[in-house]
């Protein structure tokens, strides 16, 4: 096949960061809620230096219907958006956006007494890879940023998405969802690719 480009990653390959990740959220969800109350997002006991919680909750969910959401967008989010990023850039995009969203929820949401659930994190992903593919003149990219964009519009001007909350069985911070998309776009200026 002289004259066909080779295919850029091994789609099998690709998918093992995701798949473990999958995994282990499924794993945390089975063991219930004694490893709920030990690991959440839980205002109180951050402040009383349980500090782990910062970044522990975001592998949490409430019941299996939100988990499903949060499996649902990562599938979708990594092979839309996270094609254009490695497994260390993800790595990276999804640990720092887990402890700014723990920090922005504890400095700035008081109301928020607990927390849990993978989805800001999956907007920290959803930028970082958007701009990722954006620099190497994707098309898609620019259309998943404007999706992006609109869809943290909606969120803060008038709440979660309709049926959001339905579908998740548990109320949405969407406060969550704009500190981690705007911890992917400065990751996404920090992790700056030649491609």
């Amino acid at each position: 096949m002289s004259g066909s480009k080779p295919i850029p990653f091994d789609l099998i390959s690709r998918s093992r960061g995701p798949l473990l990740l999958g995994v282990v959220l499924v794993m945390l969800n089975i063991a219930g809620n004694a490893t709920s109350g030990l690991l959440r997002y839980d205002r109180s006991a951050i402040l009383d230096g349980e500090l782990w919680r910062l970044l522990s909750g975001h592998f949490i969910h409430m019941g299996w219907s939100h988990l499903g959401m949060n499996l649902a967008g990562l599938a979708l989010i990594w092979m839309l958006a996270g094609k254009w990023l490695s497994l260390k850039e993800a790595l990276f995009t999804i640990i720092f956006s887990a402890l700014a969203i723990g920090l922005g929820l504890l400095a700035i949401n008081s109301e928020v007494s607990w927390y849990v659930g993978f989805s800001g994190i999956l907007h920290g992903i959803w930028t970082a890879g958007s701009i990722s593919g954006m620099r190497s003149s994707h098309w898609e990219a620019y259309a998943l940023f404007i999706l992006l964009v609109a869809k943290l519009g909606w969120e803060q001007l008038f709440g979660p998405l309709p049926g959001s909350v339905e579908m998740a069985g548990i109320s949405i911070v969407v406060d969550a969802h704009l500190y981690g998309a705007s911890t992917g776009l400065l990751l996404a200026a920090l992790l700056k690719r030649g491609d």
